[in-house]
């Protein structure tokens, strides 16, 4: 049985991209691995500085995994601050982390270019993802083609620690999903909160059918054929159609006679049936928060007895335990 670990940054009101990409795929592994699953709320920090909206995020993630299906009693569940160890960790590996591998991460760049006001935080995020991820001795992180140069980052860091002080991290490998890697949001680019191009699992179904219905699209006539890979509409309707409606509506794309806005529609109706059976689920969570968080302080005790074994190890190692 191997043990997956991913985490998820409660910096937003989570959306399709993160069911698809991440949620799905983590609670549909907890029935046959090893689950560990937390949220991010230390890595939500570089860009949230509200302390009501981090508390608040974090909280309503929570609600959307366990309404989603997520087992607290099948997997661990907890909230990244809950667990000391792991910051304790981020302080020994940046001390055995050369600067260059840092200057490298294509990802800081990338969110300075976009107007992010760099902090330190987010300079060395790199560093707390390994320590997420080595602390619980992890076999395989689930990531996007966003996240796979941290997760090398990740691997060399452990393959690095492990030649000097011998065989204490296990070295994870990725796991890429190439189907639902990227998937766009309204505006055809990657679905972000930052891009401001989202689709909410659980919005009103007036709300659902505007954005579907503002997708960008190109200009073919109704007419004429059109190309489903290239098009923002079939790729997200082809993640809620069953296999034969999904060949049925690429043969009317590549026939002709079928305009996006039909296509709209029936992928508006195919969303919202999709997660109707979550709906009343997460209504009941809700109204006691206070269970919640218990669930997630649970989970964070569950988990912290795996990270202190490994905190020990690693400080045995590096000459911090004594006497």
């Amino acid at each position: 049985m191997a043990r997956i670990l991913s985490g998820i940054q409660p910096s937003g009101t989570f959306h399709i991209g993160n069911y698809f990409a991440m949620m799905k795929p983590m609670i549909e592994f907890q029935r046959e691995h090893e689950l560990f699953c937390f949220l991010a709320n230390y890595h939500a920090m570089t860009t949230i500085q509200k302390a009501s909206e981090l508390e608040s995020y974090t909280i309503e993630a929570a609600i959307d995994f366990l309404a989603l299906g997520l087992d607290p009693e099948k997997s661990h569940f907890w909230v990244q601050s809950d667990v000391p160890e792991v910051t304790e960790l981020t302080w020994i590996l940046s001390c055995h982390t050369s600067l260059g591998l840092l200057e490298r991460s294509h990802s800081f760049k990338d969110k300075v270019a976009r107007g992010i006001v760099p902090n330190s935080g987010l300079y060395i995020y790199p560093i707390l993802m390994a320590a997420d991820i080595l602390i619980f001795k992890s076999d395989i992180v689930p990531v996007g083609k966003d996240q796979k140069q941290h997760l090398e980052i990740t691997r060399d860091i452990a393959t690095r620690f492990n030649n000097t002080f011998g065989e204490i991290f296990t070295v994870p490998d990725p796991l890429i999903e190439d189907e639902i890697a990227v998937i766009p949001g309204t505006d055809g680019q990657k679905m972000s909160k930052s891009y401001g191009n989202t689709i909410g699992m659980f919005e009103d179904e007036k709300t659902l059918k505007k954005k579907v219905m503002r997708i960008v699209t190109d200009s073919t006539p109704v007419e004429d054929p059109k190309d489903p890979e290239k098009c923002s509409i079939f790729a997200l309707y082809r993640l809620f159609a069953d296999e034969e409606q999904t060949q049925s509506m690429k043969e009317k794309y590549l026939k002709g006679g079928t305009g996006y806005g039909e296509v709209k529609k029936e992928l508006a109706e195919l969303m919202w049936r999709r997660f109707e059976p979550f709906r009343k689920k997460r209504l009941e969570l809700e109204k006691d928060r206070g269970e919640v968080a218990n669930i997630l302080k649970k989970g964070a005790e569950k988990s912290r007895a795996t990270a202190v074994k490994t905190l020990d190890e690693v400080k045995r190692a590096v000459g911090l335990i004594y006497g």
